[in-house]
């Protein structure tokens, strides 16, 4: 369930399932709602797991199995994957130095392994690992006046910068941590942490204090994100290698040894990857959208597949974030759907230039 679903019943929202919890799909009529996000600024209860790891060698754990370097001082994070023996990602997250312990983020469905993963190697350390998903409310703030909105409501702090940095203060009565986001949606933004049982008058207050705010979920995050150009662990991320990605904010290549991480350094070295992730703008025509995994060709020969694929409110015509072979050549493609091939442009990503760029933007060293 989601930590405020009274609410959300109440503004007309219908769930979705994710990592056996509900969220909100949609309050209906999604494209305006996009729109508004774009134009202004939006509030959406974020599907995080939650990992809380405490103990004098918390960082020295945690900074050991990541494939970014754990921050040190407090009011600070940074983004990260886990990454099996052949480099494929198997969870990314966002770890939070958060005083006396730290706050991991996952995808929902991640928190759990992660746990029982890391309790079961803690070995002599001093270290305590549990999933705590159930403790926590995460709300994200979203839109090119986000940063007024934050101001709006925020009390005792001021609106924290740059990215993944955070600040403490109260929003009403209840106690907040807000931290600054990293553009996935192509826009400014934040995200507000609280206490489960502070939950409903938090996003009350997003949505109805100081400045007004549109509440929107995951099928509007999808659509923004992909305008975003921004890679998602369930569409993109779950069992790739991220150098294909161009996921450089979450690797330091200057890191010591982690899981994964000579498979990422050999890529790295060779120069380039065997794929890269690349945008697609779609016939207007296309009635149906490809489905992930559907083919990408250029004069017959495969070079790759489809990840998602939506309709832009932005651009009013479908488009389409897709894998391809790193050198593939051809501006043209076309795209394997249910009703026969799609012509498709490959494009720059991203689609929408908006307040800010996402972190997750892909680059790479040889393109």
């Amino acid at each position: 369930m989601t930590v405020v679903t009274g609410i959300h019943e109440t503004y007309g929202a219908t769930f979705v399932d994710r990592g056996g919890r509900r969220f909100v799909r949609d309050y209906g009529r999604p494209e305006r709602t996009h729109r508004a996000v774009r134009n202004g600024v939006g509030v959406i209860e974020m599907a995080y797991g939650v990992v809380v790891v405490d103990g004098d060698d918390r960082i020295e754990f945690v900074d050991d199995t990541v494939s970014n370097r754990v921050p040190e001082s407090e009011g600070s994070g940074v983004y990260a994957l886990l990454l099996d023996p052949q480099g494929r990602i198997e969870t990314d997250l966002y770890v939070y130095n958060a005083g006396e312990r730290l706050l991991c983020f996952t995808p929902p469905e991640r928190a759990a392994p992660v746990a029982e993963a890391w309790a079961e190697n803690v070995f002599i350390r001093d270290v305590e690992v549990r999933a705590a998903s159930a403790d926590f409310a995460v709300f994200g703030v979203h839109g090119p006046e986000s940063t007024e909105k934050v101001a709006s409501v925020l009390n005792g702090a001021g609106s924290p910068e740059p990215e993944l940095t955070f600040v403490r203060g109260s929003m009403g009565d209840e106690g907040v941590t807000v931290i600054a986001g990293d553009g996935l949606v192509g826009e400014e933004g934040y995200e507000v942490v609280c206490a489960a049982d502070a939950a409903d008058r938090v996003f009350e207050a997003l949505l109805s204090f100081g400045m007004n705010a549109v509440p929107f979920g995951y099928r509007t995050w999808q659509t923004l994100t992909t305008e975003a150009g921004t890679p998602l662990f369930e569409t993109e991320l779950d069992g790739r290698i991220p150098n294909v990605l161009g996921l450089r904010n979450a690797l330091d290549f200057e890191k010591g040894c982690y899981v994964g991480q000579e498979v990422v350094s050999k890529v790295e070295n060779r120069g380039r990857p065997s794929q890269r992730l690349v945008g697609l703008r779609l016939d207007d025509d296309t009635e149906q959208l490809p489905d992930p995994g559907a083919a990408v060709t250029v004069g017959g020969d495969g070079i790759g597949e489809v990840t998602r694929a939506v309709t832009s409110p932005s651009l009013e015509e479908p488009i389409a974030l897709a894998l391809v072979d790193f050198d593939a050549g051809g501006e043209s493609v076309s795209v394997d759907g249910d009703a026969g091939a799609i012509d498709a442009v490959r494009t720059p990503l991203p689609f929408v230039d908006g307040s800010a760029v996402s972190e997750r933007l892909p680059v790479y060293s040889a393109a």
